[in-house]
């Protein structure tokens, strides 16, 4: 009987085992259809958008997974999706800005605020800490030295100096003052912005970003990460690649109004010098301003869950012809644009707009009908400001529960 037993269990372990590996592989299918309803918002929003190549209509369909972004996936081969030809032309990036180098140091900056916050960490804060560094060293060395035990037998008793303890006092506030005004200089610079040219509202999901242009017709786009073959098929960096870009023209004060839709995120690109939290139930703002055409990623900078690695930013600087192509593709319009008349007869509704209405219908005619002649007001009306009769309705006792 136990020689039963164990061969039963020996097929049974033998039989289970390609069940077990397609249960391992199964659950990589599964997220395709949950993640695929982060694109639904972009459609209600804007059903005149339509994604500019097949590589973002696919990657709107079938957001990329975890699983598909992850380093076993870089030597697969790339997809069969084909770039469709589009208004905009797709800028490629840059390898040496807007994007990690592996360099020491910040990115290239590309904004007012980033240049003067890279002036100030590369000409004050470094020199500065490094001074501070060396000299703490060496006074260590000295002590270490100069006061060991065996070259200083009887160590001194001297208490109370006051010229050290003056130095020690004196040279911290100074160090502190020299970080302080350039601090609060480029503090005031970042949070007392110019006048916008126009405002691109961010909103993070778990786990994507929409942006929505209410300076443009209110339109909105939704942005996913894309699969690491489409970004190799597109020549750009993966884990950063998205399929629908913010595009800004070049030279624009763009103001950033940053919210979420269910926990906070963080809406930051190192090369703007730009980031600030997205918390639901707040709009918090950034802005920045840059003259050089290009790409330049960011990402998600708050802990926002199992996929908080894998919503990239992605923003575009054009041309603004190529900026007004973009928008129009979009369906949206720019501002100042002649707004094409509705065909929808509810404009002259005399509900919903009694004064064009009224302006539609023209003069009323008399009985007599002469069109230039308005009827008499009919008698018997109620005038406006009389009070309404009172109702009895309720004011008897119900029988029911007395």
């Amino acid at each position: 009987m136990k020689i039963s037993l164990k061969l039963f269990a020996v097929a049974a372990a033998f039989g289970m085992a390609p069940v077990a590996a397609v249960a391992q592989n199964a659950p990589a299918a599964a997220p395709t259809a949950t993640a695929a309803a982060p694109a639904a918002p972009g459609a209600q929003a804007a059903t005149a958008q339509q994604p500019i190549d097949a590589i973002s209509a696919n990657s709107q369909a079938q957001p990329a997974q975890p699983e598909e972004a992850s380093l076993t996936s870089r030597d697969e081969q790339p997809s069969k999706a084909e770039v469709l030809s589009s208004s905009l032309a797709r800028t490629q990036p840059d390898a040496e800005v807007g994007q990690p180098t592996g360099k020491l140091g910040f990115q290239p900056q590309v904004t007012p605020i980033g240049e003067e916050a890279s002036w100030f960490h590369n000409a004050i804060l470094l020199p500065l800490i490094t001074a501070i560094s060396v000299f703490v060293l060496a006074l260590l060395l000295y002590v270490m030295i100069r006061f060991r035990r065996s070259a200083n037998p009887t160590p001194s008793r001297t208490t109370h100096n006051t010229m050290l303890e003056i130095a020690w006092t004196l040279v911290p506030v100074l160090i502190l003052v020299a970080i302080a005004v350039p601090s609060i200089r480029l503090l005031a610079h970042q949070y007392s912005p110019p006048k916008a040219d126009l405002t691109v509202k961010a909103t993070g999901n778990q786990w994507y970003w929409t942006y929505t242009y209410p300076d443009h017709g209110d339109f909105e786009i939704v942005s996913n990460m894309l699969k690491d073959e489409d970004a190799k098929k597109r020549g750009e960096p993966r884990l950063l690649a998205v399929d629908e870009r913010v595009v800004v023209p070049v030279g624009a004060t763009v103001k950033m109004i940053v919210t979420s839709a269910d926990v906070i995120h963080s809406w930051g690109v190192p090369a703007f010098w730009a980031k600030v939290d997205a918390v639901p139930g707040r709009l918090n703002e950034t802005w920045f301003k840059t003259d050089r055409p290009g790409i330049y990623y960011g990402q998600c900078f708050e802990l926002c869950g199992a996929r908080h690695a894998y919503m990239p930013i992605a923003v575009e600087v054009v041309t603004p012809a190529q900026f007004a192509a973009w928008v129009a593709s979009k369906g949206g319009t720019m501002p100042g644009a002649a707004q094409p008349k509705s065909g929808d007869e509810t404009a002259t509704s005399p509900i919903t707009n009694p004064g064009a209405a009224a302006a539609a219908a023209g003069p009323t005619p008399t009985a007599g009908g002469s069109a230039t002649e308005t009827s008499p007001e009919p008698p018997a009306i109620t005038p406006g400001t009389s009070a309404p009769p009172v109702s009895s309705q309720g004011a008897t006792e119900s029988k029911r529960g007395n």
